[in-house]
């Protein structure tokens, strides 16, 4: 099983891809660790990112995405930016789409103390978390 993990961050995408194999999450390191969404006002810019991301998700043979959930109101409110990123990575076809909440998350971590490997850079350890956290919650 191989999903990858996404946070959406400001008007970036991060990736993480895990998988599990003989009963451990191994960290699958690609050339792409993140897209960034600039100027999302303009339809060609959107277009754009969404056939990038369209070709990461193929050329990566990925079938699942787990996106960590962002707050819809209040002080952690995500901007309008990654709800436009999240509606673009939920139609993907042929790519089931997982939303799993920072709470998920976390409990998941606590469980399982994941390990964050070395082929990581920092920013994409809440997406590698939310890879782990999808795969052991799809494994139960």
């Amino acid at each position: 099983m191989k999903i990858c993990g996404v946070e959406i961050s400001g008007s970036e995408a991060i990736f993480a891809v895990a998988k599990l194999k003989d009963a451990e999450i191994h960290h699958v390191p690609l050339d792409t660790k993140r897209i960034a969404l600039r100027n999302d006002d303009d339809s060609a810019n959107v277009k754009s990112f969404a056939g990038f991301v369209e070709g990461f998700v193929r050329d990566n043979d990925i079938r699942c995405i787990a996106i960590k959930k962002r707050g819809k109101n209040r002080d952690y409110a995500g901007g309008p930016t990654t709800f436009k990123i999240e509606g673009i990575l939920q139609l993907l076809r042929d790519c089931e789409v997982l939303l799993i909440s920072p709470q998920a998350i976390s409990a998941q971590d606590r469980k399982h103390q994941f390990q964050l490997p070395g082929t990581l850079n920092k920013y994409q350890h809440d997406a590698y978390r939310t890879a782990c956290a999808a795969i052991m919650k799809a494994s139960t």
